[in-house]
């Protein structure tokens, strides 16, 4: 007999400002209690040191997630010259030292060396599997960890100004699995000198963007003052928020019950013509049905939504 699920039904995105000291997974966990939800996941890893967006899927919209971990990201960093150290941030070891402190202009002509296809090798403190262990782990414990290169997405990176400490504040916009801890080393290297990261915030992560964010101290206090949970509830957004950018196909009532038995559907049933090819988001009087993916004249079912 299967684990009787405990929590409610509820379902939708929770778009929330992660804060300081405080990792990813503590945060799902914290937000899952404040609306004693079922089911919940986050699209995409912040780091304790890191603040900013992470999208928080409940219920249903956990089948999506795949949808944000894909999604173009906006990251605020501050980059510091003058050394390197274990972890590529504030919080680790010195491990090698410069005197050189590059001016904007410098820093400006560097820039364009970082977009476009960019490969990257990751931080020696990353979450990446080696051997089947975390490399954060095995780094921890004293190991050098030898990661191989990636390649990565970055699409822009725009000088925001420089502190009365002369480090510079970029606005990075890339696509998934950039590490910012590996971008501020290697710009450090590419100008002769050593760098690490000093400041990182996230500020949008696909539709996900700090203008509708959350807190979680304002979560946690509509949570004290609201026992039906209706304060909260009116934070979430919808679970086709997530799937923006796919095409949104009507279909009947009788179509969405064959859809929700996982039947495949011809297009020619429809009741206008459809010559899309690719996932699209079926739906009935507005709400999710099922992702779909359409070609060869059918409608077939991905992904089902109950709801």
């Amino acid at each position: 007999m299967g684990r009787r699920k405990t929590g409610r039904a509820v379902s939708g995105w929770v778009n929330l400002d992660k804060p300081l000291n405080l990792g990813s997974t503590p945060a799902v966990s914290r937000v899952r209690r404040l609306f004693q939800a079922q089911k919940a996941g986050h699209a995409g890893t912040l780091d304790p040191l890191a603040s900013g967006i992470l999208p928080i899927a409940l219920g249903e919209a956990t089948k999506i997630i795949h949808f944000m971990q894909d999604a173009q990201k906006i990251y605020d960093i501050k980059t510091v010259f003058g050394h390197e150290t274990t972890t590529d941030d504030l919080e680790g070891r010195i491990t090698e030292s410069s005197d050189l402190r590059p001016d904007a202009a410098a820093l400006s002509q560097a820039l364009p060396h970082f977009t476009g296809l960019v490969t990257q090798v990751p931080p020696q403190f990353s979450a990446i599997k080696q051997d089947g262990a975390r490399a954060y782990a095995l780094a921890r414990a004293g190991e050098t960890v030898d990661l191989a290169p990636r390649q990565v997405r970055i699409d822009a990176i725009e000088l925001l100004g420089q502190d009365e400490n002369g480090a510079f504040d970029l606005r990075v916009t890339c696509g998934k699995g950039v590490y910012m801890r590996a971008l501020a080393r290697d710009l450090g290297r590419h100008l002769g000198g050593r760098a690490h990261i000093g400041g990182l915030r996230r500020v949008a992560v696909g539709p996900f963007h700090e203008k509708n964010a959350i807190g979680l101290e304002k979560l946690s206090a509509l949570g004290h003052i609201a026992d039906d949970l209706a304060a909260l509830d009116a934070c979430l957004l919808p679970l086709s928020t997530a799937l923006d950018d796919i095409p949104a196909l009507a279909v009947t009532a009788e179509q969405a019950s064959r859809i929700k038995q996982g039947q495949a559907i011809s297009l020619h049933s429809l009741d206008f013509v459809y010559e899309q090819s690719g996932p699209c988001l079926a739906t009935l009087d507005n709400q999710p049905v099922a992702i779909c993916e359409t070609g060869q004249d059918r409608l077939r079912v991905v992904r089902v939504f109950n709801l």
